[in-house]
């Protein structure tokens, strides 16, 4: 069952910070052979999983950790400052394997989820968007469709995707096993190399509709108040996060390039220039995440309080995320052109950059979410609402 009270702050979180840290020679020693691969290496993913940060997004009712959602925040800005794909990779699947665990209802919780405290439990990976065919049968759906950029699905056991069910049109969710969908290795581009982000398909599989849940649900089967922000917004949680920590790691990566090169002749980090860029990117990024901490926070005291947040907080935390990953960006493009020919060659400053420009192309910092916020704030739409990503008037 759901539990009513307000929101769970975990005790969990600095050891879990900790564990994570400890891993970060690792990381960086696996990064290479981990873009070679296309997904983190099975030692790093272990390793990664056995800290329980996906178990971080788990219901408490159901073994999870339950962490709050700054608590989250924090933890995937943690790792996505040691390595970018493998922060990525546990993002999609905290994200998915929590909210999965969340709104799912008692029957699947008994299959999926037996003894999450004891590690027995599913991995999910998988998409939201553009969903399937669901054509409804006896106590479920024969679905069809075909799905991109399944991050993680590599260290997955099942497969999380939206549906529409034909004739009514309602969107769902569902959760199937892998091996009921057919893989596609096309995962060939730039950044995010190690995140194993692939395509899926099938054709005419039987779910059970206990599988399933509707998409746009505020209303949790398990956990506590988090669960109550809706598929949406908790995706917002982890990229806010991953954001943050890289732009973190290239701002102190520029800054060991800097006492390496200082001193030396025609040294561009000697020049006030560099100097005072490197201050203004310090600035942007520190005044990003105070903003994503106050927009937060105000939303958690919502959540503690038992209700549900008004248009204009769900305004703000897509535009945090917006501004997280925009001024992330601008903080690479400064790092970029003061790092000099450190950020051409094979290092950490150029995966990193990589990773960035990939990942702010994501579907939920994208122009038109922008836009859409815009549209709030300005008074263009007052009576509008949150449809997902759109803002349906």
């Amino acid at each position: 069952m759901a539990d009513s009270a307000g929101l769970h702050v975990s005790s969990e979180c600095p050891a879990m910070l900790q564990r994570i840290d400890a891993l970060g020679g690792a990381l960086e020693a696996s990064a290479d052979a981990a873009e070679e691969l296309g997904r983190l290496t099975e030692d790093t993913a272990r390793a990664l999983l056995d800290t329980g940060i996906v178990r971080a997004g788990l219901p408490k009712d159901l073994g999870g950790y339950e962490f709050s959602p700054r608590q989250l925040i924090e933890t995937i800005e943690r790792l996505s400052y040691h390595d970018a794909a493998a922060g990525w990779t546990m993002m999609a699947l905290q994200m998915v394997t929590g909210t999965t665990a969340a709104y799912l209802g008692a029957v699947a919780a008994a299959d999926l989820f037996p003894d999450t405290a004891g590690g027995d439990h599913a991995l999910l990976a998988g998409h939201g968007t553009r969903p399937g065919r669901a054509v409804p049968v006896e106590n479920g759906y024969l679905v069809s469709g075909s799905w991109q950029f399944a991050s993680g699905v590599a260290h997955a056991t099942h497969i999380h995707s939206a549906i529409q069910v034909e004739g009514t049109g309602e969107l769902r969710v569902l959760a199937m096993a892998k091996s009921q969908v057919e893989l596609v290795d096309n995962w060939d581009v730039l950044g995010l190399r190690a995140t194993h982000s692939i395509d899926y398909y099938c054709a005419d599989v039987y779910v059970p509709a206990t599988h399933t849940y509707l998409a746009t649900t505020t209303t949790p089967a398990h956990g506590g108040a988090i669960y109550r922000l809706g598929l949406v917004n908790m995706s917002a949680i982890g990229h806010t996060g991953w954001a943050f920590g890289v732009g973190r790691r290239l701002l102190d990566e520029l800054k060991s390039v800097a006492a390496a090169k200082t001193g030396t002749r025609n040294a561009v980090v000697d020049t006030a220039q560099f100097h005072a860029e490197y201050a203004t990117a310090e600035a942007r990024l520190r005044s990003a995440r105070a903003w994503a901490t106050e927009v937060w926070q105000d939303v958690e005291r919502t959540l503690d309080a038992g209700e549900l947040l008004s248009t204009e907080q769900d305004t703000l935390l897509r535009l945090v995320l917006n501004h997280a990953t925009r001024t992330a960006y601008d903080v690479g493009q400064t790092v970029h052109r003061w790092a000099g020919t450190t950020a051409i060659r094979r290092g950490p400053i150029d995966r990193f950059l990589r990773d960035l420009g990939t990942g702010t192309q994501h579907v939920t910092s994208s122009p038109m979410v922008l836009q859409n916020c815009g549209k709030w704030l300005t008074g263009a739409q007052p009576q509008a609402h949150w449809e997902f990503l759109d803002l349906a008037p």
